[in-house]
C-alpha cells in the first residue's frame, strides 16, 4: 500500500479512490483515521468528485442530455488511479476521463491528488484539468473519518469542535428520505465557537453549513486540548457527520454541496457547482495538523 513516513507520522493511501487510509503516530503507535468497520460505515476518508452528496434522483441533465451520477461521484469507488509521482514525504495519483466514465461524467478531464507530508501536517491538494473544447462542471471534497474517542478510557462526549471564529451559521437540514438539502435550518453551535459531540447530534443526517466565516476546525478533548486542527480555505461548505453513536466524526471540506429539494437538474446551475473554461486548471488544499505533543 502506498505510504508516506517521517519521524513524527506514517500515512497510508489505498490506491482504489486515492483514498486515505490511515495516519499512525511512529513512536506511540495512535492511529487518528477510522478504521472503516463495514458494520458501522466502511470508508477512511473518500475523496468526492465530481459533485458531492445526493443529486435528484441520482441523475443531472447537460446539453440537453441526462446522465447518472452516484452519491458523492465516481471518484471514491475508482480502480484506475495511477501513482505519477512518489516518494517519502509526496505522493500524487492522476486520474484521466475514459469512456466509461464519459457515459455518466460527458467531461474530458485529468484529476490530481497530492498528499504531502510536512513535519505534523498532511496537506491534500487537488488539481482538476479541463482538456475538453467546452466548459467542465463540478465539485470536490473531502470526507476523512477521524477516530472519536481517540483512547479506550474516553467517552464521545469528551470532545468537542472548535472553530476559528465565533459564528452564527446554522446547520442546513436534509431530507431523509432522498438526501436533498431542503430550505430548513437548525442552531447546532452549543458557544459561538463550539459544538459538543454526542451521540445524537447526527440523528438528522450531518450537519451542512454555507456560510462558515471560520476556515480551521479543531477536534479537541475537554481536559488533553487539541488532537488536530483541519484548514479548508477556498472549502465555501463543510459537512460534519457520523453515523449516530459511532467512534468517529467526519470533518468535511467541500467545494459545493448535495442537490436541493427544488434542483432543476442542469448541473450548471447547481449550487456551489464550479464552472472550469476548455483547457484551464482548478486547485484546492486543505490540511490535517496533529497536535505535536500528542506524537511524542
Amino acid at each position: 500500500m502506498p505510504f508516506l513516513e517521517n519521524d513524527l507520522l506514517k500515512v497510508e493511501i489505498k490506491s482504489k479512490g486515492a483514498e486515505l487510509c490511515s495516519i499512525d503516530s511512529v513512536k506511540n503507535n495512535i492511529e487518528f483515521i477510522w478504521e472503516a468497520n463495514p458494520d458501522v460505515w466502511g470508508s477512511h476518508a473518500p475523496n468526492l468528485f465530481p459533485i458531492i452528496g445526493a443529486m435528484k434522483n441520482d441523475s443531472y441533465y447537460f446539453d440537453g442530455n441526462k446522465y447518472n451520477m452516484p452519491k458523492h461521484g465516481f471518484i471514491r469507488h475508482s480502480e484506475d488511479f495511477k501513482i505519477i509521482s512518489s516518494s517519502d514525504s509526496e505522493i500524487i495519483f492522476k486520474l484521466k476521463s475514459n469512456d466509461q466514465l464519459r457515459s455518466i461524467y460527458p467531461f474530458e478531464f485529468e484529476f490530481l491528488i497530492t498528499y504531502e507530508l510536512k513535519g505534523n501536517e498532511l496537506l491534500i491538494h487537488h488539481k482538476v484539468k479541463n482538456r475538453d473544447d467546452k466548459t467542465m462542471y463540478f465539485s470536490l471534497g473531502g470526507h476523512p473519518a477521524f477516530t472519536c474517542p481517540l483512547f479506550k478510557d474516553e467517552l464521545y462526549t469528551d470532545y468537542f469542535l472548535e472553530f476559528e471564529c465565533e459564528e452564527s451559521s446554522q446547520s442546513y437540514l436534509l431530507n431523509m428520505e432522498n438526501g436533498l438539502v431542503t430550505e430548513k435550518t437548525k442552531a447546532v453551535f452549543d458557544t459561538p465557537k463550539r459544538i459538543n459531540l454526542h451521540g445524537d447530534l447526527f440523528n438528522e443526517d450531518a450537519l451542512i453549513f454555507k456560510d462558515l466565516k471560520s476556515r480551521q476546525v479543531a477536534l479537541k478533548h475537554k481536559e488533553k486540548g487539541e488532537i488536530f486542527n483541519v484548514k479548508f480555505e477556498g472549502f465555501p461548505f463543510l459537512g460534519i457527520w457520523a453515523k449516530p453513536n459511532a467512534p468517529y466524526v467526519c470533518i468535511e471540506p467541500w467545494i459545493g454541496i448535495a442537490d436541493a429539494e427544488n434542483t432543476n437538474q442542469h448541473i450548471e446551475d447547481k449550487e456551489g457547482i464550479v464552472t472550469l473554461h476548455p483547457k484551464k486548471s482548478f486547485e484546492a488544499t486543505y490540511s490535517i495538523t496533529l497536535n505535536r505533543d500528542l506524537l511524542n
